[in-house]
């Protein structure tokens, strides 16, 4: 491979990584929100560029999905759902954006000593793209983990599947009929998290999910 091109896809792929750990620092949804769209921007373009040096058409459909699915209409359908809500805009993390970052900056190091000690024998760009993928699920389930708002918790699940699916095609690629389904699963999801946040929202009057807690333990 030429070493230009390994060094722009190392780039993009962690670029992705710099922005989940800009996500850890977000302190607002409205910023949140942005932060993930650009992530899922980096995404397509990583895509995109795995394609070409891969010579594989059916990624630059996958780069397309992610661009126009999760770059723009799911983070424009949660501003809405949050003007929607009146969700209060600020997020309350379970502990100190500090504490959060160095987490997060320490499962970034684990992920690259991990991948690269288990992936000896596999091509150079595929042991690279495969450590940022788990640095990128790791800090997507961080985010998940560390804040108490729901809609922050579902930024967190959406960037963990952009990880994935840096995976998948760095790894070769993957079919392009496993990219739709999956493509569709997380649009489905989304819809039914909708539903969900609106209902957290009538019952409680809040999405913060420290209301479920203490609605279960009034139930016990």
């Amino acid at each position: 491979m030429d070493r230009l091109a390994f060094d722009i896809a190392h780039l993009l792929a962690g670029g992705l990584v710099l922005v989940s750990l800009t996500m850890l620092y977000q302190d607002r949804l409205n910023a949140l929100l942005n932060v993930y769209a650009l992530h899922a921007f980096v995404l397509a373009l990583s895509v995109a560029w795995q394609a070409f040096i891969q010579d594989a058409p059916h990624l630059y459909v996958t780069a397309a999905i992610a661009l126009l699915f999760k770059a723009i209409v799911i983070p424009v359908a949660l501003h809405r759902i949050i003007q929607r809500l009146g969700i209060h805009r600020e997020i309350e993390p379970v502990i100190g954006i500090g504490l959060t970052m160095l987490a997060g900056i320490g499962l970034v190091a684990l992920s690259i000593v991990v991948m690269l000690r288990v992936t000896e024998d596999a091509a150079p760009l595929a042991r690279q793209d495969l450590a940022f993928s788990l640095s990128v699920v790791l800090l997507g389930l961080l985010v998940m983990v560390t804040r108490r708002n729901a809609v922050s918790q579902v930024v967190g699940f959406m960037s963990m599947e952009n990880g994935l699916v840096l995976a998948a095609t760095g790894a070769k690629g993957m079919p392009l009929v496993v990219e739709i389904s999956v493509a569709f699963s997380i649009l489905i999801a989304f819809i039914v998290i909708g539903i969900f946040l609106f209902r957290i929202r009538e019952r409680f009057d809040t999405v913060d999910i420290r209301a479920l807690d203490q609605f279960r333990g009034e139930r016990r």
